[in-house]
């Protein structure tokens, strides 16, 4: 699996940030391979990682992360469950009509002053099937400019910081956001 060092640098300065303000209980939605999951947990952090995929959610368990199948738009979760939500490249694949639900969904698992990093390709305004997709069969992405994903971010959480990462490639960059539930 892909980890480019711009990736663990965005996972370090989240760590970092979580450090600062003496959080322990982080949830990771759409936890993939578990590959953030696993450094959160070496870092010493509680982790709980959530996915729609069975496959993926096996593959976390076998790096010893608590997974659970699980949609990240209706977390089974009490409220202000957890300090902390990360999300790398999770949120790209849900409609935009759908984002502010979903954003009000991760605000509600956090505990007040909660910090949430959400990262994801963008750079450019695209909702649709990316035909430049590496695989098949091809999926669904919701691209933001920097200001547009900012801008939707702060409807829901202060925005505490925004990196942006250049790329090369189909994608002109990584927008790495760490927010904070008022």
């Amino acid at each position: 699996m892909d980890d480019a060092p711009w990736k663990a640098a965005e996972r370090a300065r989240f760590a970092g940030h979580l450090r600062a303000a003496g959080a322990s209980r982080l949830l990771e939605s759409g936890a993939g391979h578990g590959i953030s999951g696993r450094y959160f947990a070496d870092e010493g952090f509680a982790v709980a990682c959530v996915d729609l995929s069975p496959e993926l959610v096996a593959r976390c368990r076998a790096k010893g992360l608590d997974a659970q199948v699980m949609d990240f738009g209706a977390l089974a979760f009490a409220d202000a469950a957890f300090d902390a939500v990360f999300g790398m490249n999770c949120l790209l694949h849900v409609p935009k009509a759908e984002l502010g639900r979903v954003l009000a969904e991760v605000r509600r698992v956090l505990v007040p002053g909660g910090l949430c990093y959400w990262g994801q390709y963008g750079g450019l305004e695209f909702e649709g099937v990316w035909d430049a997709d590496r695989y098949e069969p091809k999926r669904f992405f919701s691209f933001f400019t920097a200001e547009r994903i900012q801008a939707a971010a702060a409807e829901h959480f202060a925005v505490v910081e925004a990196n942006i990462v250049a790329l090369d490639g189909h994608i002109d960059e990584y927008q790495g956001l760490v927010l904070r539930r008022p």
